[in-house]
């Protein structure tokens, strides 16, 4: 086996770090209800989404594999929690989004939204204050 196969196989897999639209969906009732069975997660999906118990089951086994959620087993019942908070996957949502769409850049994905999207009177003003806060070297 060459030198190149073997650094290859020896390294981890990438965790994948943007959910995706279904993922959402899944996450979500997981971080309300963790720890949670899958059959909880297609119940509160239900009026919403028309999916399967299985279809359920097998995007959250994949989301364990990515390294979303992690099971832990009672008996024959599989319980499932994430392991990614809100926070993390919003930024890397974000990141995503703004590194695809701006080039990484925030202060065009703004002014995008002011040209193309508007803002209500509220918005505007509490943007305002944002950004005074971060003046003040009050952000976060």
């Amino acid at each position: 086996m060459t030198t190149e196969r073997q650094s290859k196989r020896g390294r981890r897999k990438k965790r994948a770090t943007e959910l995706t639209e279904a993922e959402w969906a899944i996450i979500e009732v997981v971080w309300d209800r963790e720890p949670c069975a899958a059959g909880a997660v297609q119940e509160a999906l239900a009026d919403s989404k028309d999916w399967s118990y299985a279809t359920v089951k097998i995007t959250m086994d994949r989301m364990v594999k990515k390294g979303f959620l992690e099971v832990s087993k009672i008996r024959n019942l599989q319980l499932f929690s994430a392991t990614i908070d809100k926070v993390t996957a919003r930024r890397s949502e974000l990141h995503g989004m703004l590194r695809r769409a701006f080039d990484g850049a925030l202060a065009p994905m703004m002014q995008f939204l002011v040209d193309h999207e508007g803002l209500s009177p509220e918005d505007a003003q509490y943007l305002r204050q944002l950004a005074d806060k971060v003046e003040k070297g009050q952000g976060d």
